[in-house]
């Protein structure tokens, strides 16, 4: 436990980002879910949707820093090209 009041303070904070960086990735989880389901029902309209929502919350998750940039980059093109392979 922290005695001192700095550390008190920053132990209220990390606890604090851990709830919120553990809802965001939920979300994402979620939101990548739906469009991996779209994209086996082979529903081009349903997944494109659920892609459009899906980025631009990734994107968000990681310039809040609930994800390394790099790694919201990798999420976001394995999606896109798993949407892109319905055109074919």
């Amino acid at each position: 436990m922290a005695t001192h009041t700095s550390a008190e303070k920053r132990s209220r904070q990390a606890d604090k980002h851990c709830k919120y960086n553990n809802a965001v990735k939920s979300k994402i989880k979620t939101g990548v879910k739906t469009v991996v389901e779209a994209v086996e029902k082979k529903d081009a309209e349903a997944a494109k949707a659920a892609l459009a929502q899906a980025v631009p919350a990734i994107a968000k998750a990681a310039a809040k820093g609930a994800f390394h940039k790099k790694t919201a980059a990798r999420k976001i093109s394995r999606l896109t090209k798993r949407v892109n392979t319905l055109k074919v």
